[in-house]
């Protein structure tokens, strides 16, 4: 199924959405890398609010290549970033913030996943070697965080989008993981074939 989706997500917007289904994202987008996620995560650990409200935004695991152009960001490129890495802050980076909707590449564990069960919220990848896709649906840089502490790539970017994607759903509000679903099926037909 194929879902068009605006910022601020609500939970029956992202309740909706099932492993393999087909996403287009519009409205805020930030971007966050291993460095912002630690970064966020102790400002509000201290009593800090983040500068960016993210309840019901989505995040996007990339680092983009951007340049200012007259003054103004433009970017160029941006391509999701390995997921995984962000597997030891991500559960806690939910329930702290309020986003709804991750975005990266590969696959994110239980710890995620089960996180993503509770709050209602969702994980989808974008397609891998599209980066200069993604850069056309990014309308606007609405803002840039924490750039001279950690520089391009891991700063946190706060992008206007709109139609951003094809993104595909690999973790559903149910938790369903689809990699974990796969890695299940490969074991039982390799069981099958060694009986054999």
């Amino acid at each position: 199924m194929e879902h068009r989706l605006r910022t601020p997500l609500r939970d029956e917007d992202v309740a909706k959405l099932r492993v393999g289904d087909t996403v287009y994202i519009s409205g805020t987008l930030v971007t966050a890398r291993d460095a912002t996620h630690m970064l966020l995560l102790d400002m509000v650990r201290r009593g800090e609010r983040p500068p960016v409200d993210l309840r019901g935004l989505a995040l996007y695991h990339a680092g983009p290549v951007a340049k200012k152009v007259d003054g103004e960001w433009k970017v160029l490129a941006c391509g999701p970033t390995t997921s995984m890495r962000m597997e030891a802050f991500e559960a806690e980076f939910l329930e702290v913030t309020g986003v709804k909707l991750v975005i990266g590449k590969g696959g994110m564990g239980k710890r995620t996943a089960d996180a993503m069960r509770r709050l209602v919220a969702a994980y989808a990848i974008f397609p891998g070697g599209a980066a200069v896709l993604a850069a056309e649906a990014i309308k606007r840089v609405a803002g840039v965080y924490f750039l001279e502490e950690l520089g391009i790539p891991e700063a946190m970017w706060v992008f206007e989008v709109e139609d951003f994607g094809p993104l595909t759903v690999i973790i559903d509000p149910t938790g369903s993981n689809f990699y974990d679903s796969v890695r299940e099926r490969a074991g039982r037909a390799i069981e099958e074939i060694l009986k054999g």
